[in-house]
């Protein structure tokens, strides 16, 4: 009888085979822990979670535990993780995505909506699509100032000669080479300790950014020049991606494009009480002579026509949206 019940055991253990492990979206991106980015992340994870159930689950790793933009973008066409965030780094992608690189180009939010409903999707999508990349949304980054130790910064002049840490983009090098600035690209995980060290005298990043880096520890002036509105993708490799059940895919993508919304209102929320945590760490704050910017900034709209497929009818298209049009 005791042999009997063990085979019938055996036989039962067989039949139901052992336990299917969960299968796992990472998610990776170079944005420090309590970043704006980090956030929307972390609340996609949370609705796209609840959407997946046993299917999947997210999985977020911040402040790049996974490597530097470059390296993520390299791992999800690999496979070897399924999402990343880039944002500045989009252009060196596609060029068309360094419309967002051009200063004074995004009026507010709200303008911000109406090309996420055109321009994106009809241009921008497309151009990532054709170097093997997926942007299922555009997130918000926020709109970037400049910090920096040495002095307050009012108009371009004041930049000449500070060594200002850049995001390794192309198109922000040249901005602040056409402002005076000695532009230093490097991956923000090095942004603290270069500052601490003195290695560069400043930076430019949202206030999300500013304060989730605890930067106000190592920079004393924050100068309120909103030069330009960065939007972060979360994108996925599209030959990594289509090999995933076609259910998850849909799920990540339309929670993707749901919290786009969540993300915007979050950053228009924080931006007061990010700049009163600031200020109260130390900085000292100053508007800018937003004037003198945009007419230091007008080469970097002759160049992006002059070097963008279609630039100018982008740049057209993009200015006529402003107010809603």
């Amino acid at each position: 009888m005791k042999l009997r019940h063990t085979v019938f055991a055996l036989a039962t253990l067989a039949v139901a085979g052992p336990a299917i492990a969960q299968q796992e979206i990472i998610f990776g991106l170079s944005a420090a822990n309590g970043s704006l980015q980090e956030q929307t992340a972390s609340e996609f994870a949370r609705r796209a979670n609840e959407k997946l159930g046993d299917k999947a689950v997210v999985k977020v790793f911040a402040d790049s535990q996974l490597g530097k933009d470059k390296d993520m973008l390299q791992k999800i066409k690999l496979g070897t993780m399924t999402i990343t965030l880039p944002s500045s780094t989009m252009p060196e992608i596609a060029p068309e995505y360094a419309i967002f690189d051009l200063p004074f180009m995004i009026k507010d939010r709200a303008h911000l909506a109406r090309i996420d409903e055109t321009l994106f999707k009809d241009v921008l999508v497309p151009a990532a699509e054709a170097q093997g990349y997926r942007p299922l949304a555009i997130w918000e980054n926020g709109f970037r100032q400049i910090t920096n130790n040495e002095r307050p910064i009012v108009t371009p002049a004041d930049l000449d000669g500070l060594k200002i840490r850049t995001p390794n983009s192309s198109w922000r090098v040249a901005m602040f080479k056409e402002y005076g600035a000695n532009p230093t690209p490097m991956s923000f995980s090095e942004v603290f300790v270069a500052l601490q060290t003195g290695v560069i005298d400043g930076q430019e990043n949202p206030l999300t950014n500013i304060a989730g880096g605890k930067l106000n520890e190592v920079q004393k002036y924050l100068s309120m020049s909103g030069h330009v509105y960065s939007p972060a993708y979360p994108t996925v490799g599209i030959a990594a991606f289509e090999k995933l059940d076609p259910e998850i895919q849909t799920v990540l993508a339309e929670t993707a494009t749901e919290v786009a919304l969540w993300a915007r209102e979050q950053g228009e929320a924080q931006d007061s009480t990010l700049l009163k945590t600031l200020t109260d760490g130390g900085m000292e704050v100053n508007e800018t002579d937003r004037a003198a910017f945009v007419e230091a900034s007008k080469p970097l709209y002759e160049k992006f026509a002059e070097e963008v497929e279609n630039g100018q009818a982008m740049i057209d298209q993009a200015l006529s949206l402003a107010d809603g049009s």
